[in-house]
């Protein structure tokens, strides 16, 4: 004879709406996010603006890993910046003595290598030919901090949603004619693409590249909001530029600060000879 429970029947039948109801009253449960309000290429970059960091000031100590020729290496650092002035980096390996530092400006980098006693002192198209990159101030200083190109047109924008994001891409970014420095200077034309976070619209993700160079492209992309201040700061960075030898850093920053004034050391001993 069948033994029949009445009551754990009921209790296992009734098991998935249980279920389901103590799922839907869970705080931990996700939510699902109403979709975007497509908006004009105007009112997203006027918000970029707004909520870009400001500063005259930075400074921050960083961890990074750095990947090349299927080598990896880690290390710390520090880097101030004076803005649309000076970069200043101190990058220090796992053992605790400086290595390398790194002083750059508008129109040169220079670099000393406490490693092997040498010294570099250059500009921006030294550097791009020996990396085979298209860099130069404004584009590192952007990408570091994770703004907007400063000294380029802002017309000509599309807006678009991308997974989730706001998305602002341009074909043709012209560099502004009085940060030209000379006649000589090739007229550099920027294809970029900005993702945008729809809740602060700080930067997530960038691309850009060179009309000319098409093979050659920076990519970064941020995380880890914080607070600094007021303001929003990103973490988390990594940094790729893809080339023919395709570069990735990763960073992680802390004590970050925007109190100034600063200072940026740069001595080259006498006895360090010009790297070769």
């Amino acid at each position: 004879m069948a033994i029949r429970f009445p009551l754990l029947n009921r209790v296992i039948w009734l098991l998935p709406v249980i279920l389901f109801i103590a799922g839907s009253c869970s705080p931990a449960r996700k939510v699902m996010k109403a979709p975007l309000k497509e908006e004009g290429p105007e009112y997203l970059f006027n918000n970029l603006k707004e909520k870009e960091l400001k500063y005259d000031w930075f400074s921050a100590k960083f961890s990074a890993d750095y990947s090349n020729k299927g080598k990896d290496y880690s290390f710390n650092g520090q880097i101030r910046i004076r803005k649309d002035s000076l970069i200043w980096i101190s990058l220090t390996p796992l053992l605790g003595i400086e290595a390398i530092r790194l002083m750059i400006s508008q129109d040169s980098v220079k670099l000393m290598n406490r490693l092997n006693n040498t010294y570099f002192i250059g500009d921006y198209d030294y550097v791009n030919r020996f990396l085979n990159t298209n860099i130069d101030y404004d584009l590192l200083q952007a990408f570091l901090l994770g703004n907007d190109l400063r000294f380029y047109e802002n017309g000509k924008f599309r807006a678009s949603i991308d997974r989730g994001e706001y998305k602002l891409s341009t074909g043709d970014r012209h560099k502004l004619k009085k940060f030209v420095r000379n006649s000589q200077e090739p007229l550099r034309i920027l294809i970029q693409n900005l993702w945008l976070d729809p809740d602060h619209f700080k930067i997530t993700h960038a691309d850009v590249k060179e009309i000319r160079r098409d093979n050659i492209k920076l990519e970064s992309t941020y995380s880890a909001f914080e607070p600094l201040g007021d303001q929003l700061f990103p973490g988390k960075m990594t940094y790729i530029i893809w080339a023919d030898n395709t570069i990735r850093v990763k960073c992680e920053f802390s004590r970050m600060s925007l109190e100034g004034p600063l200072q940026f050391p740069f001595r080259i001993p006498a006895s360090f000879k010009p790297a070769k």
